[in-house]
């Protein structure tokens, strides 16, 4: 089991930046793959971008390349997304996920077996 704790949502004006965090705890280890996804209210949950544990490649989804970074902290079981230019569109929750690696197609939530309870983040117009 791995558990997953977000946090560092809040609210932002548009153009803010803020900055997401993932804590990690239980049955963690570096063959994982950590992602990102976010919920807007009436829309389903999509995937913002993921990391892999072990040699730290990122990979994100066009609507948020440029704008955010992922990294984590070995050290410290925790990853982080880094938003910056934050637009109204990007208002959601986001959720952490991690995967065991060897998997494929990583943007998708089915490659997922753990969640965090979500982190909301809201962007004024």
């Amino acid at each position: 089991q791995v558990q997953l704790v977000e946090s560092g949502g809040g609210l932002v004006q548009a153009g803010g930046s803020l900055r997401l965090s993932c804590a990690a705890s239980g049955r963690t280890s570096s063959r994982y793959v950590m992602g990102w996804f976010r919920q807007a209210p009436g829309k389903e949950r999509e995937f913002v971008g993921f990391i892999s544990w072990t040699s730290g490649n990122t990979y994100y989804a066009d609507s948020v390349k440029g704008r955010f970074t992922i990294s984590r902290d070995n050290a410290k079981n925790t990853m982080y997304l880094q938003m910056n230019s934050l637009k109204p569109e990007d208002t959601a929750v986001y959720y952490c996920a991690a995967g065991e690696s060897g998997k494929n197609y990583y943007t998708r939530r089915a490659t997922y077996d753990y969640w965090g309870q979500g982190t909301q983040v809201t962007v004024s117009s």
